[in-house]
């Protein structure tokens, strides 16, 4: 009783009931500003700590506890909003696509021959591979090799016919040789024959012109007797027909040696003329002959060397085409990784059948679906800049491509038609080495640098 009787004489005075603090309006309410004044009313509204009572402070503070606890939850809610509003407000404000990915273009390696695969080396999926690496190896072991087997055969053929064409041309060329032999013999001969002939026609014409001279002489005599009587005019007339008779042989003799120098001249220059054979001999007619067979035989051989070396040379090419038409060696024409392999070995194959895919690493794109307005404000040629999701680094770029609402190119590792949410297509082509990492399927963002517009 003292006890309670002194406090009340100590504090006489009630405590003040704080004034209830008007509830917002709905306005109020929805307004992000209303419920921080509303916030601050109810904080600060009965903030006197110096005129409170000790006996108030724990109610206070736990009043004042829960205050700040919904102000948290109040600026937690903001702090939520200004963050999902600012994200709309940037894809507004700056050039951006709505999904973008880390591409690549495919390389398809198709077989140009029919048969079995056989494996070149061991190639799995994602296996990394050089420029000229040979993966696959297909062997067609039932190709046509008839044009191969005929020519081999005429080869052989011509080949076995070519030592007897060398024999007879060397038995020909020989005879030949002996032929003119005998034929330079004949024209030395027949030219030594006509150098004596003409020396004996030359006696022969000594000889008639001798018994001319004398019958001229014996003739003067007689007409010098007839003229004084001594001698009879018959034996005058004898003398002079023997003058005449020798003048006669001296010029028959005369015409012989004529023809004997024509026949020797003509001997000396190849040609033999007489009454018993024509202007060549056997012996001349015979070598020619030889002669021209020789050349013959010679066109044959020379012949047969040439279809030989065509042979040769259509064997090389066919031998080729029927190794490309027997086995073919798959190579990649780029350096990449596998990306899916279409077959495996010992699996039969048709000409053009598609055996693997491979990924063509250094021709890295990113393939992105913007909106309307954005894609409308891009152009060819602008830059671009690929934000991964994961944190790493940007890849630069520049615009190759505007395919828009149209199908998208099909040769690409991820089909541009898997990002949904806008149906413009862009396509970047990358200019940093990181991007040749291949590794395609990263998914980000790709911010476009903004173009200035002329005023």
């Amino acid at each position: 009783m003292m006890d309670r009787s002194r406090a009340a004489s100590v504090d006489p005075a009630p405590a003040p009931v704080p004034a209830p603090v008007p509830a917002p309006s709905p306005d109020q309410k929805t307004d992000a500003k209303g419920l921080q004044e509303a916030l601050h009313e109810q904080l600060f509204a009965n903030d006197e700590p110096s005129h409170a009572p000790d006996g108030q402070t724990a109610p206070e503070s736990g009043r004042r506890w829960s205050y700040l606890r919904r102000g948290a939850k109040i600026a937690i809610g903001l702090a939520i909003v200004a963050v999902f509003g600012w994200l709309p407000l940037r894809a507004i404000w700056e050039n951006s696509s709505v999904e973008a990915v880390l591409n690549s273009r495919l390389v398809t390696l198709r077989t140009p021959i029919g048969g079995r695969v056989a494996a070149a080396q061991r190639v799995t999926d994602q296996t990394e591979l050089d420029a000229g690496t040979v993966v696959l190896r297909v062997v067609n072991s039932r190709g046509d090799r008839t044009l191969l087997d005929d020519l081999r055969r005429q080869k052989s053929r011509l080949e076995n016919e070519r030592p007897s064409l060398a024999a007879k041309l060397a038995s020909a060329q020989a005879a030949q040789k002996d032929l003119a032999r005998q034929a330079a013999q004949f024209r030395d001969g027949r030219v030594l024959q006509l150098e004596a002939r003409i020396a004996e026609i030359q006696t022969s014409i000594e000889a008639a012109a001798a018994r001319r001279e004398e019958a001229s002489a014996a003739v003067e005599r007689a007409s010098s007797l007839a003229r004084s009587g001594n001698i009879s005019t018959v034996e005058l007339s004898r003398l002079t027909r023997e003058l005449s008779v020798s003048q006669q042989t001296e010029l028959g003799a005369r015409k012989r040696l004529d023809a004997a120098r024509v026949e020797l001249a003509a001997a000396q220059n190849g040609s033999f003329l007489g009454d018993s054979y024509n202007d060549r001999p056997s012996s001349v007619q015979r070598e020619e002959e030889m002669r021209q067979r020789a050349g013959d035989l010679e066109a044959d051989l020379a012949r047969t060397d040439t279809d030989i070396a065509w042979l040769a040379n259509e064997i090389i090419v066919e031998e080729v085409r029927f190794a490309d038409l027997s086995e073919a060696n798959i190579t990649t024409p780029v350096a990449g990784r596998v990306w899916e392999m279409m077959t495996s070995p010992g699996e039969d194959v048709q000409a053009g059948q598609p055996l693997l895919k491979v990924l063509d690493c250094s021709g890295t794109v990113i393939t992105a679906n913007v909106t309307e307005a954005v894609y409308n404000r891009l152009q060819l040629g602008d830059r671009a800049t690929f934000e991964p999701n994961d944190g790493g680094e940007p890849i630069f770029g520049t615009v190759v491509n505007l395919t828009g609402a149209a199908g998208a190119p099909a040769n690409l590792a991820i089909n541009p038609d898997a990002l949904s949410k806008e149906p413009y297509r862009v396509t970047v082509a990358s200019r940093d080495a990181a991007a040749r990492a291949c590794t395609v399927g990263r998914t980000g963002r790709v911010v476009f640098a903004r173009r200035e517009t002329a005023p």
